[in-house]
């Protein structure tokens, strides 16, 4: 391995946490996330973490069903919480230092986030994982993906999706979706391309952050995107 990348922030949706269930956790897809893990934190990189929470609950989702926003959106948070819990005790099993900060204070599961003991963490080689989102609603996940990349001064975002890059369209639902090698954050802004929402875009912009989006898919992929290699796409 060769990474071209020091320190990167991981992107991981609740979703990709489930595996093939269609809900909750799967010890199988989480034990295969921990151990490429291990794999690029033994080559050298320094690995934050953001987990999503759509495997347990979605904010937006469930709030269009007629509960407040604000209370979904924390449910919500209180899921990526669950799910870092749950991937710190896999990682650790792997034989990984891990610490699990989270926006929201819940001491007696895990770190309240702290932006210089964050960084003392990453100082001492462990692996941060960031839950509980910003600690406020109205912020997706994403956003507190590119807000915790921009203070721990990350060279790379790294967004593990279901599809291997982005696209034109839903390729899903469009066979003939153009798929991009690489596209700026003004066009995925502009073409309102839906890979991240327009907050996270332009604070990536803003702080000159590249995100690369890849498929959570294909084997080794976390390896091969860190290393530059395999099939993604480039926002930069």
């Amino acid at each position: 391995m060769k990474p071209v990348y020091k320190r990167i922030l991981l992107k991981v949706s609740g979703e990709g946490l489930a595996g093939n269930e269609n809900f909750g956790i799967s010890a199988e897809a989480v034990k295969i996330l921990s151990r490429e893990l291990k794999e690029i934190y033994e080559a050298g990189v320094e690995i934050c973490i953001v987990v999503g929470g759509g495997n347990i609950f979605r904010g937006v989702k469930e709030a269009s069903k007629g509960i407040s926003r604000t209370v979904g959106d924390y449910v919500g948070m209180m899921a990526t919480v669950m799910n870092a819990v749950y991937l710190q005790n896999m990682m650790e099993k792997e034989g990984l230092p891990v610490r699990v900060m989270s926006g929201l204070q819940i001491p007696q599961v895990c770190e309240s986030y702290l932006y210089r003991r964050a960084l003392r963490h990453l100082e001492k080689k462990r692996i941060v994982i960031f839950a509980g989102g910003t600690g406020n609603p109205f912020f997706t996940t994403d956003t507190g993906a590119v807000l915790r990349a921009s203070e721990m001064k990350c060279d790379v975002i790294m967004k593990s999706t279901q599809v291997d890059g982005v696209y034109d369209d839903d390729p899903g639902k469009n066979p003939n979706a153009k798929r991009y090698d690489m596209v700026s954050y003004d066009e995925v802004i502009a073409k309102k391309l839906g890979v991240m929402d327009i907050t996270a875009v332009a604070m990536a912009r803003e702080n000159k952050i590249p995100v690369m989006v890849f498929s959570q898919h294909e084997k080794d992929a976390l390896k091969k995107a860190v290393c530059g290699k395999g099939r993604f796409t480039l926002i930069q």
